[in-house]
């Protein structure tokens, strides 16, 4: 999975266009995108285009912060609509995490069927306070868990920040927030996901940071319009080049298998380079498109 295209929970129009967007998951938004007197018509629209799309790409349903009055229905309806996953926003320890993962498992074992248990994508980094619990995820790992996606906009806003870019880059706090997600995520060998990018006509600056996260070991980026998804989808699919010689490194390995290391046209792998080409071949069977 390399690209989440985030879409309005209540907008049909705006779901039926993301289904042609390239995105390899969307994420049918109950939050941020749907004004409060239209959550629960969100809901409902969000039921019917996971039971009409839900057999055609991974589905997340982002519910409202376990702080809202809407936390409780929205996980209630993300369990009847047995969507792939269910996005957490404002999450601050795995202990959120254990408390969506305990309710999910009520619902669950109430429904009849053998749907597959859904997964939980948590956004990580939107509050202060979350920061100091990064640590915990890999720690308490919930069986739930599908990846890590960290923000900075909600993060900007309580913390004070007039801004939490200078110059088309994310200062400190938000750089340190963006790699300790990164960290974390790689900690609990789960999927960490790169926060969306706000400048949706800016395509240079786009393609710039998700070339580097991308470099960094983020292995998806979130996006906020369509118009995004093919850059994101560019970024994160692995070139012919790497492809060929990560199989390479792999087939060294694979005639010398007591080698700690292997020579190949002068240049010496060791066990950490077999490691990563693994990761790549995997990436390239992972995208949804040819390797370019």
């Amino acid at each position: 999975m390399r690209s989440l295209l985030f879409v309005p929970g209540h907008d049909e129009r705006k779901q039926e266009k993301a289904l042609g967007s390239g995105a390899d998951a969307l994420i049918l938004d109950l939050e941020d995108s749907v004004p409060e007197e239209f959550k629960a018509r969100a809901r409902e629209v969000t039921a019917a285009f996971v039971r009409a799309h839900g057999a055609t790409l991974p589905l997340f349903v982002r519910i409202n912060a376990l702080s809202t009055p809407f936390a409780q229905d929205d996980i209630a309806a993300a369990a009847g609509m047995r969507c792939f996953g269910l996005m957490l926003p404002k999450c601050e320890s795995a202990r959120d995490v254990s408390r969506v993962d305990q309710r999910l498992s009520e619902l669950e074992s109430r429904r009849q069927g053998d749907g597959e248990p859904l997964r939980i994508l948590p956004i990580v980094t939107e509050t202060a306070a979350s920061i100091f619990g990064l640590g915990t995820y890999a720690s308490d790992k919930c069986p739930r868990l599908y990846g890590m996606l960290w923000g900075a906009e909600d993060l900007a806003t309580d913390v004070g920040a007039s801004a939490n870019r200078h110059a088309g880059r994310y200062t400190a706090p938000f750089d340190l927030a963006r790699s300790l997600c990164l960290f974390a995520a790689s900690a609990a060998r789960v999927l960490a996901v790169d926060a969306v990018y706000t400048d949706i006509k800016n395509a240079d600056g786009l393609r710039e940071e998700a070339n580097a996260a991308a470099v960094a070991g983020f292995g998806a980026k979130a996006a906020i319009h369509p118009s995004q998804i093919p850059i994101i989808n560019d970024a994160f699919t692995p070139s012919q080049a790497s492809v060929d010689r990560s199989m390479a490194v792999v087939e060294a390995f694979a005639q010398h298998p007591e080698a700690g290391a292997v020579s190949i046209e002068g240049r010496m792998y060791d066990r950490p380079h077999l490691t990563a080409a693994l990761r790549v071949i995997a990436r390239s069977k992972d995208s949804h498109t040819e390797v370019r």
